[in-house]
């Protein structure tokens, strides 16, 4: 998956059947390629946008909230 995080125009249907032979089925191929794909798009945006972690208080808080009221949105 370095490859694909890091060069991903240069994977090619090797890379695959390497993975393929190592125990890899489609299935986990595609999964861990997306999983890939949605972290760098993230990792983008947010460098781009400007966005910066949160700080050790609004972890706090915001594990309080969930905690208290769970993930789902009730609005």
């Amino acid at each position: 998956m370095k490859k694909a995080a890091t060069a991903s125009m240069k994977m090619t249907a090797g890379d695959a059947a390497e993975a393929r032979a190592a125990g890899w089925t489609d299935e986990a191929l595609y999964d861990a390629v997306t999983v890939v794909a949605l972290f760098r798009f993230f990792n983008t945006w947010c460098d781009s946008a400007g966005v910066r972690p949160m700080t050790a208080e609004a972890h706090a808080l915001s594990g309080k909230r969930i905690a208290g009221e769970g993930y789902a949105w009730k609005g």
